[in-house]
């Protein structure tokens, strides 16, 4: 059941206390040779591209520039999983998307660790929901599955998408710097055209900043960071090589190379080589050793061949395409917005690429942030209910930076054990061999690489890390509840590995596959909720809060879709999971956020229908910031 009366323009409830935000900026207010727009996104990456592209499914058009000469020319980000598919779901980017990675036991099956990619094999782990006894983790957590797309195809697909919702893009276009005028709230921005070095103005009444971890929004803007020793640098060496006649044996798409029976170049110490397209083009990701500096002793180009050659480890030809360096950070701002400025991605949350966050979180920061600026924009919703979006994923990217981090410094007990830390090469090879031997010593040495190996399941499998974020605020209406929230099952006792669904507000919406009492294609609560609208799901008895949702749809001119689940009902609940997660009785009411979060749950039906509306008008005013509106 859809209850949708909203239009594009403002409504009175919220006209009426000055939250006029929608307004056209008029050409008197423009100087003549600055361009007009209501959104600008500087950064053309996974943040700022999925951003134009959930503006766009609003119906929201502006300008997104980027320094870059076009989208990205080497594929940093890969692994992508369920939560930030479930937001490119919603604007039926999944199946394309899906088609385009690679994915499964042949691709993604494990993590190893070896000598060389030819050669012995020290360990292997399975990953990304490969694990037998994980399986069922990952398939009841979400519709969608994880796959390897590297950021060169991710890119290309969002950029094109937004070009289509009615966002321009400029590349090779840099932001010189900003100004807000204090009497209209608008944000006069100086950009440049690198191509023939012309300055220009855009004024905007957004700004967001999605530039990634140098954002010159962030710097200009003066964002508190806060900042922890960084774990050094990284040189990812792009490789065209054809190692199809290896994989059979070796599936996967990490393989961490270390040789410590060998010499080994200052520059590669050790490295993971990374699928990026199988089985021809890899990413040799090589970590110096400690102290070494790139400016005092840069590699010749035949050096990287040799080692690069020394990594595959038999005599496949390999041509290097590409070489870049990257640093190990551990940043995070301390709020991620002033006024109308927004900044998101690597901007605000810099760390290394482990546990596969980076733009995973990006995605999610802009799905989160794009339906509160629409419904701001439209007049729906109190400026007040933008200020959540700093309070709601700051402490995600706080807890994103901690995690990547963290799981660098799980690989160290895996070096120790395999002999890497030590400095003499003879040393390294005599606990190399000590791991072969049939004494104590041996026996310690492979107990310890074995505890060491299993526990970096925490990256390959951290599930609970990519699916338990909880928010709390204004945005989530929580005055209902009797306990505050508290973690269930296995994520108490481990929430980097495992994801308990619940409906508690502020957590994700569970998925639970739905059906007709005469079977069709079966959809998901994932599907039925999002999509630009609040959702309400109810039950048998709970046909007062169906009524009460369209009369506030209609009052407030905000979206509503109603379904009800159970016993023939509008949906089936086919496999009694919904009943089993959904935390109220038949007849109580699981509201649902446009971001596919829980707002706010009601254990049952109120007994008299009025007290329903009254109470989902309390909750839909709190939530959208209008609290004292009439």
């Amino acid at each position: 059941m859809a209850i949708n009366s909203h239009s594009s323009e403002p409504v009175a409830p919220f006209l009426s206390n000055n939250f006029d935000t929608s307004r056209n900026i008029r050409p008197s207010e423009v100087e003549s040779h600055a361009v007009d727009t209501e959104f600008l996104i500087v950064g053309a990456g996974p943040a700022g591209a999925s951003l134009a592209c959930f503006l766009g499914s609003h119906g929201l058009k502006g300008i997104m520039i980027s320094s870059a000469p076009g989208t990205a020319n080497t594929p940093r980000a890969h692994i992508t999983n369920m939560a930030a598919l479930e937001c490119l779901r919603d604007i039926g980017l999944y199946e394309e998307l899906e088609k385009l990675g690679s994915t499964g036991q042949d691709h993604m099956q494990h993590t190893r660790w070896c000598h060389s990619m030819a050669g012995e094999e020290y360990a292997r782990l399975h990953s990304w929901g490969n694990d037998p006894r994980r399986k069922g983790d990952y398939e009841t957590a979400s519709p969608c599955q994880p796959f390897d797309l590297p950021q060169t195809v991710l890119e290309p697909v969002l950029v094109r998408h937004a070009a289509l919702k009615g966002f321009k893009c400029r590349f090779d276009t840099s932001l010189v710097s900003f100004v807000t005028e204090e009497k209209t709230g608008l944000i006069t921005v100086t950009v440049r055209d690198e191509i023939s070095k012309h300055e220009y103005q855009v004024r905007t009444r957004y700004l967001f900043g999605t530039d990634g971890a140098r954002s010159q929004v962030v710097k200009q803007l003066n964002l508190p960071l806060a900042v922890k020793p960084g774990q050094g640098i990284a040189i990812n060496v792009l490789v065209k090589a054809d190692l199809s006649h290896l994989v059979k044996n070796r599936t996967g798409n990490l393989h961490w190379v270390m040789q410590p029976d060998r010499e080994h170049p200052n520059f590669g110490w050790m490295g993971i080589v990374r699928m990026v397209k199988p089985w021809n083009e890899w990413m040799f990701i090589l970590f110096p050793e400690r102290g070494y500096d790139r400016s005092q002793n840069k590699p010749s180009k035949e050096e990287y061949e040799k080692r690069v050659q020394e990594f595959i480890g038999d005599d496949t030809p390999a041509e290097i395409l590409d070489i870049s360096t990257w640093y190990i950070n551990e940043i995070v701002a301390e709020k991620y917005s002033e006024g109308n400025i927004f900044c998101l991605g690597d901007a605000v949350h810099r760390h290394p690429p482990l546990n596969g966050l980076g733009s995973n979180t990006c995605i999610q920061d802009a799905f989160n942030l794009a339906w509160k600026i629409a419904y701001v924009h439209k007049g729906l919703a109190s400026p007040s209910l933008l200020s959540t979006y700093s309070s709601e994923r700051q402490p995600v990217g706080h807890a994103v930076i901690t995690r990547a981090n963290q799981a660098l410094r799980d690989h160290h007990p895996v070096w120790e054990a395999l002999g890497m830390l030590a400095t003499d090469v003879s040393e390294r090879k005599q606990i190399l061999e000590e791991l072969r031997g049939a004494t104590s010593q041996g026996s310690e040495r492979r107990r310890a690489l074995r505890t060491a190996i299993k526990h970096t399941s925490h990256e390959f499998h951290g599930l609970g890390i990519e699916m338990n974020q909880h928010y709390d605020g204004q945005g989530i209406y929580t005055a209902d509840e009797a306990q505050p929230f508290a973690r269930s099952g296995q994520a108490v006792e481990d929430p980097v590995l495992y994801h308990e669904p619940n409906t508690y507000p502020g957590s994700r919406l569970p998925h639970v596959w739905l059906n007709k009492a005469t079977p069709e294609e079966p959809v998901s609560t994932i599907d039925l909720a999002g999509h630009g609208s609040f959702t309400l799901f109810t039950g048998i008895g709970g046909g007062a809060w169906k009524e009460a949702a369209g009369v506030i749809a209609e009052k407030l001119n905000v979206p509503i879709q109603v379904y009800s689940i159970g016993f023939r009902q509008d949906w089936e609940d086919v496999y009694f999971e919904w009943e089993s997660l959904r935390g109220v009785e038949e007849s109580g009411a699981v509201l649902v956020r446009p971001d596919r979060f829980v707002a706010w749950r009601a254990t049952t039906v109120l007994q008299v229908s009025e007290a329903c509306s009254d109470k989902l008008l309390t909750v839909m005013r709190s939530i959208l910031g209008c609290e004292d509106s009439q």
